[in-house]
C-alpha cells in the first residue's frame, strides 16, 4: 500500500512553532555581558584591603572592557595612596575608613594597579 503524505493541519503547525521557537531564540541569543536595565554595562568592582600594614588582594588578574567603569572600594586602617600604571597615569587617596574611586580605561593593555605604603602590586587589569 502506497502512503500519500499529508500536510499538517494549522494546530499542528502552531505546536510545533510553540516547540521549536523559544529554542531558536536561546540558541540565538546574545553572548554579551550582563548589562543594567538602561542597558549599561554593570560597573566591575575591586575591594582593596589594607590592614595591619598588608593590602590585599596580591596581584590579582582582572578583566575590563574598554569604557567600562571600575569601581575601587578601599577599607583601610590607615591613610594611603593607590597609583593607576594607565595611560595617563593616575593616582588617588584613600584615608582611614572605606574610600570609593570610580576609573575608566580607554586603552588596552595591562594596567597595573599598585600600594607604595607598603610597596605592593594590588591588582592586573586586562583592559580589552
Amino acid at each position: 500500500m502506497h502512503r500519500v503524505p499529508t500536510r499538517p493541519s494549522s494546530r499542528g503547525l502552531a505546536a510545533l512553532a510553540a516547540l521549536v521557537l523559544p529554542l531558536a531564540l536561546v540558541a540565538c541569543g546574545s553572548e554579551e555581558p550582563d548589562s543594567g536595565a538602561d542597558g549599561a554595562q554593570e560597573p566591575v568592582a575591586i575591594e582593596i584591603t589594607v590592614e595591619d600594614g598588608a593590602i590585599t588582594p596580591k596581584g590579582d588578574r582582572i578583566e575590563v572592557g574598554v569604557g567600562d567603569e571600575v569601581v575601587f572600594t578601599v577599607t583601610s586602617d590607615v591613610a594611603g595612596s593607590v597609583h593607576v600604571h594607565s595611560t595617563p597615569e593616575v593616582a588617588f587617596d584613600y584615608t582611614e575608613g572605606t574610600t570609593e574611586e570610580t576609573l575608566t580605561f580607554e586603552r588596552p593593555g595591562v594596567v597595573e594597579v599598585e600600594g607604595h605604603d607598603p610597596d605592593q602590586l594590588i591588582v592586573q587589569l586586562e583592559v580589552s
